[in-house]
């Protein structure tokens, strides 16, 4: 029986090839496998790279989240991604995570928890160790800052109350939010959670500064003290 030989990508018919379709129809019609296909570039005479992108994003639930958490050694463990390549996926998930970030210099207004989680979840959501931070506001809650105050390990972080009143005064905060990330996933406040929430908040009041939530972040979930009513 005759050997039937896969089609490499070039051989495709042209509206099967990605980079064809994103400059027909832009970036946003194709899937996530089609769009790591073209950071891949090409794939093997077994695979084509829209095959390899699509094993990859398997073994991650294709989940992108999951995936950007990858070092380059870890993606280099793919029959296929080199270190070129591994470096290529990299860069662009980074790219995507800095995009996100530029949103904060929008200067929005906090108006709920969803907001302060929909700043700072591009910030922490891939971290694989804890860091705490605070989102500095004005009297009309608008953006004023948004400042990491001290990064720590994967079970912890110290945190420096003294630290969080200097930014506050030195930006002339009217109130702030408190944020940190679990890398476990575990959203549950820890005690070291709730007693610093309440010293913040003990302190801030003697400045005159409010502290209106304390946010902890966990992947693509978050917890709000305050919606919890336990501010």
């Amino acid at each position: 029986m005759e050997e039937i030989k896969k089609l490499s990508i070039k051989q495709w018919a042209k509206d099967d090839r990605p980079r064809e379709r994103l400059l027909a129809g832009g970036s946003s019609s194709l899937s996530d496998a089609e769009l790591l296909a073209i950071l891949i570039g090409s794939g093997s005479r077994n695979e084509s790279a829209v095959e390899l992108a699509r094993r990859i994003l398997g073994s991650f639930e294709n989940s992108l989240n999951r995936l950007g958490k990858q070092t380059v050694k870890e993606l280099m463990q793919f029959r296929g991604i080199g270190e070129a390549r591994a470096v290529a996926i990299t860069a662009a998930l980074e790219l995507g995570r800095r995009r996100k970030d530029e949103d904060v210099t929008a200067k929005p207004c906090i108006q709920s928890s969803r907001d302060a989680y929909s700043i700072m979840q591009p910030l922490l959501c891939d971290l694989m160790h804890e860091e705490f931070w605070i989102i500095l506001l004005n009297r009309s809650n608008r953006l004023i800052e948004v400042l990491r105050t001290s990064q720590g390990g994967i079970s912890g972080t110290v945190t420096d109350i003294r630290m969080i009143m200097k930014n506050a005064i030195m930006y002339v905060a009217s109130s702030l939010v408190l944020c940190h990330n679990h890398p476990s996933g575990n959203l549950k406040p820890s005690k070291a959670d709730l007693e610093i929430t309440k010293k913040v908040a003990e302190a801030a009041r003697l400045m005159d500064v409010k502290v209106l939530d304390h946010i902890i972040i966990a992947d693509r979930s978050y917890f709000s003290f305050a919606d919890e009513g336990i501010m």
